[in-house]
């Protein structure tokens, strides 16, 4: 992952630089292998770069009237390059280009995970987009005449004037229902989230209402009956995971034991034996001493049938008391479910052997 933040000024005002490199600078932890800063006139851009597969930025087209600051991937970039003139060297440099060829219909091009800003000097206008499944976060707050948007919400606070009151109407469906991510609201009353599948365009006019530009089609008709279906969907799952398992970086997936990191860990399994890949696959589990929650059981049958390595992690009490300062910073919301700590439990020690990790989160909710 990266870190994205910035600045517009509305009606012709000067960005603050020093603003902008403080809300970059409350993103270092998504972005320790460098940081960028852009700023002229109405816009300041910050990036914390990750050292995967993009370079550096803020990066600006050739003649420097469009800037972008990107996170993401973009799984079709062979195509992308394939249909623009200046195809980019890099997945932001794709989106750019794809931006100044298209416009806003570029976001029908894309296939990935993003979240992006692009100022557009001879439009003098912020474009700002979130990808169709919401995987990649992008926030926003205004402040007097300064639209402010960040990957996390700590980095809008370091603006003196944006307040940390609460949405007392979100508190209060958090505390009825334990839900906190289905709208565009944010624990904090003024700060929003742009709601996935959705761009947003801030000029000197002002700051326009999100605008959807993909549906997810729901029961539509296709896919056959029976083991037609299962391996029209065994195929998909296969694609997918296919375009977001990297090459040339250490990699991993997270195993529950449940259906949807096992399928992860099988199709990645046959992926290497397909492309001749030496090693053994990583993988990543959260057990638990208490049995009614450990699923142990279902990881050694995983891992006996694909070969993988399996590094594990059981949290605890004491460890929860240590750690909560650290989660509650990364969270910057309320969380219903301690299945936060045993994720990030889970996280910290994948970070220490690799870089890149598959994760089966978000598939119950889309099948």
């Amino acid at each position: 992952m990266c870190g994205i933040a910035g600045q517009f000024v509305i009606n012709r005002g000067e960005a603050d630089a020093g603003l902008v490199e403080a809300m970059g600078e409350r993103l270092r932890h998504r972005g320790p292998a460098g940081e960028g800063a852009y700023s002229s006139g109405p816009i300041g851009l910050s990036h914390r770069r990750l050292a995967i597969a993009e370079g550096r930025q803020p990066l600006a087209n050739e003649d420097g009237s469009l800037w972008i600051v990107f996170d993401g991937r973009i799984y079709n970039l062979p195509e992308l390059r394939e249909e623009l003139e200046a195809p980019g060297r890099s997945d932001a440099g794709a989106v750019l280009n794809a931006y100044e060829e298209w416009g806003r219909d570029c976001l029908h091009r894309f296939n990935g995970m993003w979240a992006f800003a692009i100022w557009d000097e001879r439009r003098r206008e912020l474009f700002c987009a979130r990808d169709r499944l919401g995987v990649k976060p992008l926030y926003y707050t205004v402040s007097g005449e300064s639209f402010l948007f960040a990957s996390e919400i700590k980095a809008l606070l370091a603006h003196p004037a944006v307040g940390r009151k609460p949405d007392d109407r979100m508190l209060a469906t958090f505390l009825a229902w334990g839900v906190a991510d289905h709208t565009g609201d944010t624990m904090y009353d003024g700060i929003f989230q742009l709601p996935p599948a959705h761009s947003i365009i801030v000029s000197d006019e002002g700051i326009g209402e999100p605008e959807r530009y993909w549906s997810l089609a729901v029961n539509a008709a296709g896919g056959g009956a029976g083991d037609e279906a299962a391996r029209g969907l065994r195929d998909l799952l296969a694609d997918s995971v296919g375009l977001r398992f990297p090459r040339g970086v250490p990699a991993g997936a997270c195993l529950s034991g449940g259906i949807d990191s096992s399928a992860i860990t099988f199709l990645v399994k046959d992926l290497l034996q397909a492309e001749g890949a030496g090693g053994r696959q990583k993988t990543f589990s959260v057990c638990f001493d208490d049995q009614r929650f450990d699923e142990s059981r279902h990881i050694d049958i995983v891992v006996a049938a694909t070969g993988a390595t399996n590094h594990r992690v059981t949290p605890d009490t004491d460890g929860l008391w240590e750690d909560i300062g650290r989660l509650l910073y990364a969270q910057d919301e309320p969380f219903a479910s301690l299945s936060i700590y045993a994720q990030y439990c889970m996280m910290r020690l994948a970070s220490s052997e690799v870089e890149v990790i598959l994760d089966g989160q978000g598939a119950d909710e889309q099948l």
